[in-house]
């Protein structure tokens, strides 16, 4: 089942049918540790709607959710980042990290920087190299259990985080630096492994860049970034979480502001986003 979060209320869709759950809280119900169970409760006793997919799509966040990270799960992401940051020295920070026990883990966004499908993502002022960063995201319960997945687009600056690592905070949050949706993909199974995810980014109506890799490359599973996610923090209302990305466009590749962005994961769907 897919779950759309719209201004009428959540919608959730089987195969081609759609059903609203008008009095239903959106907070409420992605916090839910029977969200499937529930869903397939609820829509048995509604009768579709006639009205199909609106076009008021709502980013798949709680008003009070926290939007986290990892980094560097992914081999090409570990070689991207050395690549970036060789000249600050700092190449051996992610060379350690994509083989240590512990994973890179972030926090990422609030609720108010996060935008939905079809909305604008930025790119700082301040950068000079940015890139979109398209990432798995899971949709996790108070207990730290998978509901869910949607897709996430980690907007990052290459410039600032290469030049010291330190300065990661700054590359990846700030205003306009995430895009999230279009729904979130319920199931009580995890993902097959061969689910790809692909990043097209069209400029002035042509095709600039346009690659796929499929999860199976990533290193660690999705239980243990959840695990060192809520090691030491509570969510009440549940969290998301990036799982990283295994997709980074060349060195001499930058947004610019108009470029589309489109990702798709298997199962899921296409979130389409501008650089504003």
């Amino acid at each position: 089942m897919k779950l759309y979060k719209t201004r009428s209320g959540p919608l959730v869709q089987d195969e081609n049918e759609f059903y609203l759950l008008r009095n239903q809280d959106w907070d409420d119900l992605i916090r839910d540790e029977r969200l499937y169970q529930k869903l397939r409760e609820d829509i048995k006793a509604l009768s579709p709607s006639s009205d199909k997919l609106p076009g008021d799509i709502l980013a798949p966040v709680g008003s009070t959710q926290e939007l986290w990270a990892c980094g560097v799960t992914y081999l090409r992401s570990k070689l991207g980042r050395q690549e970036e940051s060789q000249s600050a020295g700092g190449g051996d920070f992610y060379a350690k990290v994509y083989e240590a026990e512990r994973p890179e883990v972030f926090f990422k966004a609030n609720p108010h920087r996060i935008v939905g499908p079809n909305e604008k993502v930025r790119i700082r002022k301040d950068s000079v190299w940015d890139v979109p960063e398209p990432e798995l995201t899971l949709v996790v319960s108070p207990s730290a259990k998978i509901l869910g997945y949607t897709i996430g687009n980690d907007m990052s600056s290459r410039s600032i985080e290469g030049e010291n690592p330190l300065y990661l905070p700054q590359a990846k949050t700030y205003d306009g630096c995430a895009a999230v949706g279009p729904c979130i993909y319920v199931t009580e199974e995890p993902l097959p492994m061969n689910t790809s995810i692909r990043l097209e980014i069209d400029r002035g109506g042509k095709n600039v860049f346009d690659e796929s890799i499929a999860i199976s490359q990533i290193k660690r599973s999705m239980e243990e970034l959840v695990s060192f996610v809520y090691r030491e923090c509570s969510f009440p209302y549940g969290c998301l979480i990036m799982t990283g990305t295994g997709i980074v466009p060349p060195h001499s590749f930058s947004l610019n502001s108009g470029d589309e962005i489109k990702i798709s994961i298997d199962g899921i769907g296409t979130l389409v986003n501008l650089v504003a």
